[in-house]
């Protein structure tokens, strides 16, 4: 079951991680090519997209089976592995999108104004813990990876 279990926290934390690291090197360098009205749209619409069953299985699922994983591996030679997994991947998924990108998200969605003014006030914050949380959460990944081959 411990295995088991941790071969699903990894698909969904490395899914998860994939995400994120597209968003940071293909989604949001595509989006900064964009006239200021373009972006706002796409981001909006992004936004509103992602928001789906799916991602939710995936996001949430994957801290949920990270840390399932991480209790049924306490008492072998992964745990240090799973329990920075499981840290990693909660700072790094929840804690970041949680405390930065939803609110820009959210900020940029009820905004009014100038295109230029929303995103200015949207994009480079975004994008940095973008990229905090695509490391984070790769992290996460890897850890859960050298777990597996300790069990």
């Amino acid at each position: 079951m411990t295995r088991a279990s941790l071969v699903v926290a990894t698909a969904l934390v490395g899914l998860s991680a994939g995400l994120f690291a597209a968003f940071s090197y293909a989604v949001m360098p595509g989006l900064r090519r964009t006239d200021d009205a373009t972006f706002v749209q796409s981001m909006r619409a992004i936004n509103a997209a992602i928001l789906n069953p799916v991602f939710l299985l995936v996001f949430a699922g994957a801290g949920v089976a990270a840390l399932a994983a991480a209790i049924l591996g306490w008492h072998t030679d992964a745990r240090p592995w799973l329990v920075a997994g499981v840290i990693l991947y909660a700072v790094g998924a929840f804690v970041v999108t949680g405390a930065v990108n939803v609110p820009l998200n959210d900020a940029l969605e009820t905004g009014t104004g100038a295109a230029a003014q929303l995103r200015d006030a949207f994009e480079d914050r975004w994008v940095v813990f973008n990229h905090l949380r695509s490391v984070l959460t790769t992290a996460a990944f890897v850890c859960l990876l050298v777990g597996l081959s300790q069990l």
